[in-house]
């Protein structure tokens, strides 16, 4: 509303915890859905929209894990991109061994069916046709990967070419010597995108966020062939802030961000993408989380202040 953003919301509240998530409501989601194809998804504790998931068949999600300016951390200018397939495996309870049709090192990849193959192909393709690491330091066309073998944490690396090119399936080269978790926090610099099955992606996609600033600053989103869906990039967002006007809005206001530069509102999105940034920066309205004292409150109104200066003056 202060930006001006011409969206109009169709407003649905579903909640597991206050049991108010029926089959009724959540139709009436999937039905505003089918018409707009886009939605915003605010979470504020660990349980994740599984049931929206499977009726929308968002098979991949997107985290974008990118150091914000002006915020230090153990590791500064990071930015790497975890694509994660998040509607079959261990948290579906679908596994079973697809025998040898790609082979992650030296053994199987284990995942669901010909689906699972589908959801990693076409969400490297996705993100292809979206530029999602364009602009990544050290990029020169082609990424470096890193692909999840389910059985396990450890990992493999892979180089892989745009689609439609020779050479698009990944060449797969010796495992990691040492489990993935470690090296994700020990030395992120040295991924670019990695491809996660789902149980694993849950847990990567936690932990690269608390290397960035915590599940309050990063954005995500999940893509079906149909629906774009945004939401928090952490699986385990601050629940114990219910209620008290503590909790940092920056990851679900960059998933706005995010949403608009979908609709091809690029204006309005770098708008409050850039006043997100500028508050941050300036380092005088920080959350808890990231060692301030302000409200929620306190940092939109600062967000606003920079989005016009004379707003609600």
């Amino acid at each position: 509303q202060a930006g001006n953003v011409p969206v109009i919301f169709d407003e649905h509240h579903l909640s597991e915890v206050q049991n108010t998530a029926s089959e009724e409501k959540l139709d009436r989601v999937v039905d505003s859905m089918k018409e707009s194809k886009v939605a915003l998804i605010a979470r504020v504790t660990s349980m994740s929209p599984c049931p929206l998931r499977r009726k929308l068949d968002l098979f991949a999600n997107v985290v974008h894990v990118k150091s914000l300016p002006g915020y230090q951390t153990r590791h500064n200018n990071l930015d790497l991109v975890i694509i994660r397939e998040q509607t079959e495996g261990e948290y579906s309870s679908l596994e079973h061994e697809v025998g040898t049709a790609w082979r992650a090192g030296n053994g199987p990849l284990k995942g669901t069916g010909d689906k699972g193959w589908r959801d990693r192909t076409q969400g490297m393709d996705s993100c292809w046709e979206r530029g999602d690491w364009q602009g990544i330091p050290g990029w020169n066309g082609i990424p470096r990967f890193a692909v999840a073998a389910p059985g396990s944490l450890g990992m493999s690396k892979a180089r892989l070419e745009p689609p439609g090119t020779v050479g698009a399936v990944p060449g797969l080269t010796a495992p990691f010597p040492f489990p993935f978790p470690p090296q994700l926090v020990q030395n992120p610099y040295q991924f670019d995108v990695l491809v996660m099955p789902n149980l694993y992606g849950n847990i990567v996609d936690n932990l690269a966020a608390g290397l960035v600033g915590g599940a309050g600053v990063v954005p995500g989103e999940s893509y079906s062939a149909e629906y774009a869906v945004f939401e928090l990039g952490a699986r385990h967002p601050f629940a114990q802030a219910v209620g008290r006007n503590i909790a940092n809005p920056t990851a679900m206001l960059l998933s706005a961000s995010n949403m608009l530069r979908h609709l091809n509102l690029e204006y309005h999105s770098n708008m409050i993408s850039d006043a997100v940034k500028k508050v941050i920066k300036g380092g005088k309205v920080r959350t808890r989380d990231l060692g301030g004292y302000s409200t929620t409150s306190d940092f939109v109104k600062s967000v606003i202040d920079n989005l016009h200066p004379n707003y609600g003056a």
